[in-house]
């Protein structure tokens, strides 16, 4: 089993991973087909229009997490790693006037958004929680072309053949031939021990199998110049975020009082923990308000590793670029492990899927980092997931402020802590990890859909919207 780096830290726009990122990509492939000579195209026809439904999670969630902005922006041919946060109101706005889509290299397509675009909560489909179907028509209305995709988490799209596929062979992405293909925390942990080698060089390895060593640095410095910069917004900017809910951020107030702590040198015993805090809060602000984030592995999780790389950065005098480097390679082998063997999307297993597994992701690179051995760094990560078993994913009014900010804050102090504790032990642990992922499968799948991003229970439907 390999799943890159990169395809668990991928850079997009927020607010959801599975519900902005991954629905503007299906949009975009579907765009590609159109093109492509993959379907029986009718002689003589052409595509004249466009009709997109979404269904389950993305339904019932989707105005609050901006899908449907993501699928007219995905018809417009704009990618996640590539649209202007900054241009995109105007991209929706001039649909919305036009009733029409211009994406590069295709003719202008009839769009109308208030009736082509349905958010259909009564008829899930049934591959998974996140699921959409796009439909393409000529002008006598006649159905040429129909695709079904699901945003499995993380930003990953799959068709439906291509999810049943997936669940045959047990292969979560990629099939490249790798030095070092665990696809558990044992296999991991029984390679590491037969070559004498940490879990970052194995994984580095695997990527150099497929790319060049200079290549993968860039891709990682990338990774975390994006994750920096993210930070660095977030506690620059104050004010209401968007969706209604009036929240107002707190990352740059909060950020102004540490500072002024530190330079007055007045003893705080909660220090570290509110550096932690509003690093994650950072993040996850300039995710509510649709900004540029790194899925890690998700856009609802996107604050702990971030947070957490910035600590080490911070707490850490002989912190370096390697070792961050290290880190992110680390932390991508259990989040694929995790995906490979359960899920990182909240609407299949609820937020133990998403902050649970960033926060076993950034135990696990950041104890790498400190020094820790590979069955350390796998105690780590079991420490931090087991700890967010049976979390629930209930956004108030679908948007991903409350509980979402505050609980990637609460992720990265458990990872640190986690770190800490398997640090000061020598490995041996009663739990594995193993355990504890297929723990989080189990668990997610007993738990009531109103859980699962669906904004119908827990906090979703107790707390009042003002």
């Amino acid at each position: 089993m390999f799943l890159s780096v990169f395809d668990v830290f991928k850079i997009g726009v927020g607010p959801s991973s599975s519900h902005t990122m991954g629905p503007m990509s299906a949009a975009v492939r579907f765009l590609d087909l159109i093109n492509s000579d993959e379907w029986p195209r009718p002689s003589g026809a052409s595509v004249a229009s466009l009709k997109v439904s979404l269904h389950g999670s993305l339904a019932h969630t989707g105005i609050g997490h901006g899908t449907g902005r993501a699928v007219i922006l995905g018809l417009m041919g704009e990618r996640p790693d590539m649209v202007d946060p900054d241009r995109m109101d105007a991209i929706i706005d001039g649909v919305e006037r036009s009733g029409r889509v211009t994406p590069p290299g295709h003719p202008a397509y009839q769009f109308q958004p208030k009736t082509d675009l349905v958010f259909d909560k009564k008829n899930p489909l049934p591959g998974h929680a996140n699921g959409m179907s796009f439909s393409a028509f000529d002008r006598d209305g006649r159905l040429l072309l129909k695709r079904v995709y699901y945003s499995i988490g993380g930003g990953f799209v799959v068709t439906d053949t291509e999810l049943e596929a997936m669940r045959k062979s047990k292969k979560a992405a990629g099939g490249a031939k790798v030095p070092y293909p665990f696809a558990s925390a044992q296999q991991m942990l029984d390679m590491a021990d037969r070559s004498g080698l940490t879990i970052a060089q194995m994984k580095r390895a695997n990527e150099e199998a497929v790319m060049g060593r200079e290549e993968l640095d860039a891709g990682l410095d990338r990774i975390w110049d994006a994750m920096r910069s993210c930070i660095d917004r977030g506690l620059k900017v104050d004010g209401i975020m968007p969706g209604g809910l009036n929240v107002r951020r707190r990352a740059r107030a909060i950020h102004d009082k540490l500072q002024e702590e530190w330079r007055s040198n007045r003893i705080n015993p909660l220090l570290a923990n509110d550096w932690l805090s509003v690093y994650a809060m950072a993040v996850n602000e300039e995710n509510a308000a649709g900004g540029r984030v790194v899925t890690a592995p998700t856009n609802g999780a996107a604050g702990v590793v971030p947070a957490t790389i910035r600590y080490y950065q911070h707490f850490h005098e002989d912190w370096d670029q390697h070792g961050i480097r290290d880190y992110l390679l680390t932390a991508a082998a259990v989040g694929g492990i995790i995906k490979h063997n359960a899920s990182i999307s909240g609407a299949e297993v609820g937020c133990q899927g998403e902050v649970g597994s960033a926060a076993a992701m950034a135990a696990a690179g950041l104890a790498a980092v400190m020094g820790g051995s590979p069955e350390q760094v796998e105690n780590a990560a079991e420490i931090a997931l087991e700890h967010h078993l049976g979390m629930t994913c209930d956004p108030v009014a679908g948007l991903v402020q409350v509980p979402c900010i505050e609980r990637n804050a609460l992720g990265a102090v458990k990872a640190v802590t986690a770190a800490s504790l398997a640090l000061k032990g020598d490995g041996k642990h009663f739990v594995p990890l193993d355990a504890c992922i297929e723990t989080m499968r189990q668990t997610g799948n007993d738990m009531s859909e109103k859980y699962k991003e669906t904004s119908t229970g827990g906090l979703a439907v107790n707390v009042v919207e003002c």
